[in-house]
């Protein structure tokens, strides 16, 4: 292990020991605590000032900037310690103003990139109005209008965003306004909202929102605003280019961050699974497992999180490695990640039964943890907008990328440390892909001698199959794109590439494991429950299944809820003590009951 992934893994041990044990109902910053600041709709004080004195914001600002930030799947993982507990303040207290300040580490001036790296570093907030690109995947389709002349407040700024987060509480704003027709319409803005005059903007109703219920939503209007001309970011009307070069970052990070919602959600339901008695505590238990409905929903929802996790995996460590063709795996990420979840989501509440609906007690964190879930497809980089992305570029993937003969990627698109990345290059982005590493992973290990397991064999020779009827079918496609958007053959394909990817990336991990270590994730059985997954989803004609094939990892699971550690790729020691779990929860009640 090197030095940087021993620094990464101490930094989030603090975070877990800040906020403790979330069981405990006398922890201020437990699930309790969160799950009554949900329910007035605020966001919990206790917890933004314990982000405050761990500074999470210099794990958004650039090292050379005096922050931590060097990789962007270091960065998901140490926010993900945060959606574990709430994902109002993990978008509150970090994402929200990281998808603002990558506007600035991409395209700002040197001035610009200190005032912001000072903004954060001091504890405060930025928000971004990004342009409306999809209008279905927003809350509301509106613009802001920008005219630009000579003089220092020559920039006068029009019209209204009417639902950011945190926008009542922004230090700086990051702006895309309309400043011109065709290509060149759209020009980034670095506005401080002190220096703005009070009779050009006017605050707008805060939105009550279903999920995410902490999070200020709120809108501003400007009113023939001026702004001061050094707040242009970058050349001015570049700032579409901008934005399509970014989403390679912010489609990325926000759903592998966005992943410990999931986490949380699964360990709720093993501890309900657990308390029942429909599943054993302990992972070695000699006594046969109980209810077999229990056990292989356990199993596939942990499955699908590996799913999940390999896939951000690689579309945050591509932002360095192919930065040319992170966009791609950025985009499926963002599209396929909510319903992959959402799906696993409703399998697990047949677990808890009545339960699922309970606002508070022991299990209410995962009906909570289940609603904020499809915050990860929203935004005007939603999952409309992704998919949008990825359609236009099937065609020629298809005919340049898919194939054998492709060059695939090193091993450090998979690799689960923190080092060996090289620094973030964010002018290397690119909107469209020029090639796809991750499919040709694929292709070169179905074509690689397969020692050992003949089903696991198998089954990377199906998945590479489905990418061959893929590329057949993309063929139909409109060559150069313009038409393929209305085609509904490309949002089927669509949906078909985003999972071979998904298992792409788990197959890559579990090779790259399997050469590093003797541990859980360099094993067969979770690789072969992934791929069998997917190609489940796929329709594929599966190999026959072993019956017993959801023993090892019904053990995993219970083994990570036993011992607290998360069920991600990463396998994170968590704050808590599981084993008390269900005591806790009858000594609370039972306080209760006595009117303590």
């Amino acid at each position: 292990m090197g030095e940087r992934e021993q620094e990464v893994r101490r930094r989030i041990a603090e975070l877990e020991r800040a906020f403790g044990d979330p069981a405990d109902a006398d922890n201020p910053v437990g699930a309790a605590a969160f799950l009554a600041a949900d329910a007035r709709a605020e966001p919990l004080a206790a917890a933004e000032r314990l982000l405050e004195r761990c500074a999470l914001n210099a794990e958004l600002v650039p090292r050379d900037l005096g922050g931590r930030l060097t990789g962007l799947d270091t960065l998901a993982r140490v926010i993900r310690v945060v959606f574990r507990r709430d994902a109002a303040l993990a978008l509150g207290h970090g994402v929200t103003s990281f998808l603002a300040a990558v506007v600035i580490w991409a395209a700002g001036s040197p001035a610009q990139r200190r005032a912001v790296a000072r903004l954060l570093l001091s504890g405060g907030h930025l928000v971004s109005a990004y342009p409306e690109l999809a209008a279905g995947s927003s809350f509301l389709s509106n613009e802001l209008t920008a005219t630009v002349g000579e003089g220092p407040e020559s920039c006068r700024l029009s019209g209204r965003k009417a639902a950011l987060n945190n926008v009542a509480r922004a230090d700086s704003l990051v702006l895309f306004a309309r400043t011109g027709t065709g290509r060149l319409s759209h020009s980034a803005l670095l506005v401080e909202r002190d220096a703005l005059s009070a009779g050009g903007i006017t605050a707008l109703p805060r939105h009550r929102t279903l999920g995410i219920r902490g999070c200020q939503v709120a809108g501003i209007e400007f009113n023939d605003c001026p702004v001061p001309a050094q707040a242009l970011v970058g050349e001015p009307g570049r700032g579409l280019e901008l934005v399509l070069r970014i989403f390679a970052v912010s489609r990325s990070v926000g759903p592998s961050a966005a992943l410990g919602c999931a986490d949380t959600a699964l360990r709720t339901a093993v501890a309900c699974a657990v308390d029942r008695g429909a599943v054993g505590a302990d992972f070695d238990s000699d006594g046969p497992q109980r209810l077999s409905h229990a056990r292989s929903t356990l199993a596939g929802a942990f499955v699908d999180l590996l799913l999940c996790d390999g896939l951000a995996l690689v579309a945050t460590r591509a932002v360095h490695l192919f930065p040319e063709d992170a966009g791609l795996y950025a985009a499926a990420v963002k599209y396929l990640m909510p319903q992959l979840l959402t799906d696993t989501a409703y399998e697990l509440s047949t677990l808890l039964g009545a339960d699922f609906h309970a606002r508070d007690g022991a299990y209410a964190a995962f009906r909570k943890n289940v609603r904020d879930l499809p915050v990860i497809g929203l935004g005007a980089a939603g999952s409309a907008a992704c998919r949008a992305t990825v359609i236009p570029q099937l065609h020629r993937l298809a005919r340049t990328a898919w194939c054998a003969t492709a060059a695939a990627p090193a091993d450090g698109l998979f690799r689960l440390d923190a080092d060996g990345l090289p620094p973030l290059d964010l002018d290397r982005l690119s909107p469209a892909a020029g090639g796809d590493p991750l499919a040709a992973s694929l292709m070169l290990a179905a074509g690689a001698p397969w020692p050992g397991s003949d089903r696991l064999a198998e089954l990377v020779r199906l998945l590479a199959g489905e990418l061959a009827l893929l590329r057949d079918g993309c063929t139909g496609l409109d060559r150069e794109g313009r038409s393929a958007l209305a085609d509904p053959r490309g949002h089927a394909l669509a949906e078909r590439y985003g999972l071979i990817l998904a298992g792409a990336a788990c197959l890559g991990v579990w090779r790259r494991q399997r050469t590093a270590d003797t541990g859980f994730l360099a094993r067969p059985d979770w690789l072969e429950a992934a791929l069998t997954r997917v190609l489940r989803r796929l329709g594929t004609a599966l190999p026959k299944i072993p019956p017993d094939h959801d023993e090892p990892l019904l053990a995993e699971v219970l083994a990570r809820y036993r011992e607290h550690r998360s069920f991600d790729l990463y396998d994170t020691p968590l704050a808590g003590a599981p084993g008390t779990h269900r005591a806790r929860r009858e000594g609370q009640e039972g306080r209760e009951g006595r009117g303590e």
